[in-house]
């Protein structure tokens, strides 16, 4: 960590958040539910461990898929009853990459207001809530459920697509409605994945829109998109209603709080010359490879920095950074966690109003390294390793609780730079791929992110 980093440290407001992970996503008739893979849904003793590292607040499923099958609250009730007791306040998420029960889903007409209900049951039994993220990374939700057919209900078009983003964002806008009329300061901390797309020049065109489309779950919120916005004509050239669109502009309910999620394999470089890459890199989405960027350029800058700065010059509403996680070793998971935090003080210094950084999936995450549409077996511990039963502290704790009294991250594993910014990340476009240009074999996979799609 640099000497800049430390001395900021001492008068930083950054608060620290947690996560533990809770997708409960659909494919087929299945729900891979992380809290009950992860043993959390049944161990109320987990928000003493998470507030032993010095956390006060925490991202938290009440998830209506959920509910369904518990309609006495029960669970709820006990989970936010020890958050109580130990003084961890929740940031209520009610869907998780997921498509609701299955009585609805996010083509369904009215999934919006049926949402909507069970966010109002919410605020009603707990009005003491006051932050709410309604649906997490719904434009990513919308791209694996509508346009790469990966999960639920598996359609693979740009109309599906944006049909169910659109779903998800008036299921957003009425929820708060609902939300608010229980409990009028109710913050929306609004979360999305904030990676950016670049490529080859004779893909401009397409990298540049697919850079806009990652702003539009915001830009629907803050009521920007009207008939003059980029984004306008591309919708109704793909089957959307104009007063399906506009509907936004009449309705605003900005974030109160932009949450920026971001991995290693966020950022994307798309390009037009397939036979120099694995046919398994080939994108759903056109006639080209998709592929991460931080595979691929030498001068590629990975961290939070950058979309932190981004989100704070295009909307000018407080940024918190929503999610850190990495797979992989628990050395690189420090150093990833250790970066973030310098970079959430850099970008801070710089004049962004960057409020918290969160330390994501405490418990660890199941087969994230497939994208959670088979169970394979995989699981990447977090602060804590749940594989035998009870969580038990790795080396990343340490990290977590010296940021959470304040204090510069400082490890041996420190010492080292992270595989991101090593010169070892070059993976495409080495001789031993151009020699080999229609190969069925894949490269190793690094444990991805939500992003990493290769169809």
């Amino acid at each position: 960590m640099t000497s800049t980093a430390s001395d900021l440290s001492a008068t930083s407001s950054i608060e620290i958040w947690g996560g533990v992970e809770y997708t409960c996503n659909r494919v087929g008739d299945r729900y891979f539910d992380q809290m009950e893979l992860s043993g959390h849904a049944s161990r109320f003793q987990d928000i003493d461990h998470v507030a032993s590292l010095g956390i006060r607040t925490l991202r938290t499923g009440l998830l209506w898929e959920r509910h369904v099958n518990d309609e006495s609250w029960k669970w709820s009730d006990e989970c936010l009853g020890a958050m109580m007791r130990t003084g961890v306040r929740p940031i209520a998420g009610l869907l998780h990459h997921g498509s609701g029960p299955p009585c609805t889903g996010l083509l369904d007409p009215v999934f919006p207001q049926k949402f909507a209900a069970y966010a109002r049951d919410v605020a009603e039994r707990y009005p003491w809530i006051d932050a709410y993220t309604p649906i997490n990374e719904p434009n990513t939700t919308a791209r694996f459920s509508g346009r790469y057919g990966l999960w639920y209900p598996h359609h693979q078009s740009n109309e599906s697509y944006l049909r169910a983003l659109l779903q998800q964002m008036k299921a957003t806008v009425l929820s708060m409605q609902a939300i608010r009329c229980v409990r009028p300061d109710a913050q929306l901390i609004q979360t999305e994945d904030a990676g950016r797309i670049r490529g080859t020049e004779e893909l401009r065109s397409v990298w540049e829109l697919l850079n806009l489309r990652r702003w539009l779950p915001f830009d629907l919120l803050c009521g920007r998109v009207d008939r003059n916005h980029r984004m306008f004509g591309y919708m109704i050239e793909e089957g959307i209603r104009e007063d399906e669109i506009l509907w936004f502009a009449d309705h605003p309910c900005p974030p109160d709080v932009i949450g920026v999620n971001y991995y290693t394999t966020s950022d994307r470089y798309i390009d037009h010359r397939v036979h120099l890459y694995p046919r398994a890199l080939r994108s759903i989405e056109g006639p080209y490879v998709d592929v991460e960027a931080v595979r691929i350029l030498r001068e590629e800058k990975v961290g939070f920095y950058r979309p932190v700065w981004e989100a704070w010059q295009r909307y000018g509403i407080p940024v918190a950074i929503t999610e850190v996680h990495l797979g992989g070793h628990v050395e690189e998971q420090m150093r990833w966690l250790a970066g973030a935090w310098e970079e959430a003080l850099m970008v801070r210094a710089a004049g962004v109003q960057c409020i918290a950084l969160t330390v994501w999936a405490l418990m660890g995450s199941y087969y994230w390294n497939q994208l959670v549409t088979c169970e394979n077996g995989h699981y990447e511990p977090g602060a804590f390793d749940v594989r035998q039963g009870d969580p038990v502290k790795t080396e990343l704790a340490k990290i977590v609780e010296q940021i959470t009294a304040g204090r510069t991250p400082h490890h041996p594993a420190l010492a080292t730079e992270g595989w991101w910014r090593s010169d070892q990340r070059i993976r495409f476009l080495r001789e031993r791929w151009r020699s080999r240009p229609d190969s069925q074999a894949q490269p190793e996979r690094m444990t991805c992110s939500l992003q990493t799609v290769s169809s």
